[in-house]
């Protein structure tokens, strides 16, 4: 290393140092709060990011949210954290948009997400995990206490990785938010390692673009994927963990001759095509034929949204939607490799997919982990704050910078 590469590469170190011990200082300081506009804090947070896209992050920028469990009012908490608290745009105040969460593990990884996405208008239903430990319910449920607009599931389902449990999850919480008295037009569902790429407003603008129309991706059947819905699947609950298994055994014909499709899990429904999710004769009977499937969530919706004449039906579709930006193991050729680490085949983002994921027009990306590659979280979470006050068409209170 040369002499200036050397000085180069030292100010880099002592600048993110810096940032973290003023950054760090600052949670503990009431009533003092770092400005993203032409803030020190903000230079400093730009420039560890900056470094970190280039994937040279030779520290850990380890920031946390005071917690909400009872050590605050709710109050104190939304300023400390810095929560939005009114619209910010008469057009996302009038096209308010309903979440389903569902999360059984890492509060800090959830407490982000719902940060992230949180605006007043929108609406939230949690689902937590039947299986996950009481503590994280505990801290769930006191987190949501602070606000009006969200609440848990009615029903908490165990959940099985690629069971019918992980679906009902779903609809448990999308039944809850259809008797809402929040008039939202799309639900869009999120796991706990989700993370939005885009602002409030620009997911608006992209949904309000399908004109009514449902988001779910999707396409006849590959091979791989026949098998789920040829045989009887069945959950697994026990001391050797929860799976689901194939028996072998044939599987009836799809009910009312439908055509099975495969697709993505994460969708983007309307409320009129949720109401017919609960009420039509096809979508019911759909239901109970895939809950023992392999993985039914991947073609439960994309099948029902493919029917002519269902409210918002898209039966041409095919992988129609930027939902989720997602590294899937198989396809590195396409994404150009997973910088953190690949669980079930999928990538939980490190430093170095920083800038794939900011050059990618999804509007959410998975998998995060906050307590594995905390820069990757922090540095999106920063970028997306900054873009979303500077869209702000609304006097912006103090509090809600970073």
């Amino acid at each position: 290393m040369n002499f200036w590469r050397y000085c180069l590469f030292a100010f880099a170190v002592f600048s993110a140092l810096l940032f973290v011990i003023l950054y760090n200082s600052e949670l503990h300081l009431p009533g003092r709060f770092g400005s993203l506009n032409g803030s020190h804090h903000k230079y400093l947070g730009i420039h560890a990011c900056d470094y970190a896209l280039g994937d040279q992050a030779p520290f850990l920028w380890g920031r946390t949210l005071p917690s909400p469990l009872g050590s605050v009012p709710c109050k104190d908490y939304l300023t400390q954290n810095h929560y939005i608290t009114s619209p910010l745009s008469e057009e996302e105040a009038a096209f308010p948009l309903a979440y389903v969460m569902v999360i059984h593990k890492d509060f800090d990884t959830f407490q982000r997400l719902f940060r992230a996405v949180y605006m007043p208008q929108n609406v939230y239903c949690v689902h937590v995990d039947e299986k996950a430990t009481v503590e994280f319910k505990k801290s769930v449920e006191q987190l949501l206490s602070c606000f009006p607009n969200a609440f848990l599931a009615s029903k908490m389902e165990p959940v099985v990785y690629g069971g019918i449990s992980r679906l009902q999850a779903d609809l448990n919480c999308l039944k809850d938010l259809a008797l809402s008295e929040v008039p939202w037009k799309y639900a869009i569902n999120t796991c706990g390692q989700d993370f939005p790429l885009k602002t409030n407003k620009e997911i608006v603008q992209y949904l309000k673009s399908f004109k009514g129309k449902n988001i779910t991706p999707g396409v006849l059947p590959p091979d791989h994927a026949i098998g789920r819905t040829k045989f009887v699947h069945q959950e697994h609950i026990g001391k050797d963990g929860s799976f689901v298994k194939n028996t072998n055994i044939l599987k009836s014909s799809p009910p009312h001759q439908l055509t099975i499709y495969f697709g993505t899990a994460y969708v983007a429904l309307t409320r009129e095509f949720v109401n017919f999710v609960f009420h039509d004769k096809r979508a019911i009977d759909l239901l109970h034929w895939s809950k023992d499937t392999y993985s039914p969530d991947e073609h439960f919706w994309v099948t029902l949204n493919r029917i002519p004449g269902v409210p918002g039906s898209m039966p041409n579709a095919s992988w129609t939607g930027n939902l989720r930006a997602i590294k899937w193991i198989d396809m590195e050729d396409k994404h150009g490799g997973c910088h953190g680490r690949y669980v079930h085949g999928i990538c939980i983002y490190g430093n170095g997919d920083l800038k794939w994921l900011i050059n990618s027009p999804s509007l959410f990306a998975n998998k995060f982990e906050l307590t594995t590659y905390p820069l990757t979280v922090e540095c999106l979470e920063l970028r997306l704050r900054e873009r979303t006050l500077n869209q702000s068409e609304t006097v912006i209170q103090s509090s809600w910078y970073f």
